[in-house]
């Protein structure tokens, strides 16, 4: 399957890629004819520094963030993110603060959960919801549940690679798009083409990797 992976470089800064496998994929969702794999963006400290610097161009001027909720990894991420919007000398409404970074548990049923001593990092704070992948929005809507859920107020939603431009009336910013991947889809289950022509699952494939079938 790697070797059919096809190197996609960020028309925004030539240093950021990202690779895509094209297939036959499952994830908790939808099925989609492409994987995004993101590993590299993620844990190699340099491209998580590039990535950062882009999505914080997004708000540094005028958006308020106390708080960044990480989904899918991207702590590393997040950690550059952070620096970038309260790094002294430019102009960042955040400039000097103090931003926590936190991410959530999920419990036995599967909700999203925050315990009490990081309850008040989201109680009445700016939060920023960083993604790795979105494909449906399914994931996020639950996020942005949890985040209203104990108290948070929604400053933005950034990811790595975005399907969607919107959700719950909130620009989702993003590096990557389906304009960089050509040909890519996501469908519902019941409408898979290739599952309607039999042809097997290369992978059950989420934000975090693939595990092959």
């Amino acid at each position: 399957m790697e070797s059919r992976a096809i190197t996609i470089t960020s028309r925004k800064n030539n240093k950021m890629s990202i690779q895509v496998i094209p297939g036959h994929f499952a994830t908790n969702h939808s099925h989609i004819n492409y994987f995004i794999d993101m590993t590299a963006m993620k844990h190699q400290h340099k491209m998580a520094s590039d990535a950062a610097r882009e999505l914080a161009s997004y708000y540094a001027n005028n958006t308020p963030v106390d708080t960044i909720v990480c989904m899918d990894g991207t702590e590393v991420i997040a950690a550059n993110l952070a620096y970038d919007l309260t790094k002294s000398g430019v102009q960042s409404i955040n400039e000097g603060a103090s931003i926590n970074i936190v991410t959530p548990e999920f419990n036995n049923n599967g909700q999203m959960i925050f315990r009490d001593n990081i309850q008040k990092m989201l109680w009445n704070k700016h939060v920023l919801l960083l993604m790795a992948s979105v494909t449906t929005g399914k994931t996020i809507n639950r996020s942005l549940e949890c985040i209203k859920y104990y108290g948070g107020i929604m400053s933005g939603i950034c990811a790595i690679f975005s399907a969607i431009d919107s959700m719950d009336s909130i620009d989702i910013n993003y590096l990557f798009s389906p304009e960089d991947v050509p040909g890519y889809h996501s469908y519902a289950f019941k409408d898979c083409p290739e599952c309607a022509a039999h042809k097997k699952i290369d992978a059950i494939v989420n934000s975090y990797g693939y595990s092959k079938i």
